[in-house]
């Protein structure tokens, strides 16, 4: 097995990491608190989350709240397998230098 083996390329990208990072130690977290929390505009963040959407990795919930949209995101069972086993890696590798 090879130092990266487990390193997942899903993860590659800062904001992605930062989003599943967000999602590890919060239940779920709102569109607005992701986009100040990684300080990124709306495109870039709607970018990112559908790609941890599409890998089944992050769910999204839809809402309004009185007449304002409200997006929410959490991890899935899926997700937080995942991006546990890519910090495992992350560690290994690491410790291996």
């Amino acid at each position: 097995m090879g130092l990266i083996d487990n390193i997942n390329k899903t993860f590659d990208h800062r904001i992605r990491l930062g989003i599943m990072s967000a999602l590890m130690v919060n239940d779920d977290v709102d569109f607005n608190r992701l986009k100040e929390l990684l300080d990124v505009t709306d495109g870039n963040l709607s970018s990112h989350t559908k790609t941890l959407e599409n890998a089944e990795y992050i769910a999204i919930e839809k809402s309004f709240i009185g007449r304002k949209p409200n997006t929410r995101y959490r991890m899935t069972r899926k997700g937080r397998e995942a991006f546990k086993k890519h910090i495992e890696a992350l560690e290994n590798l690491l410790k291996k230098h």
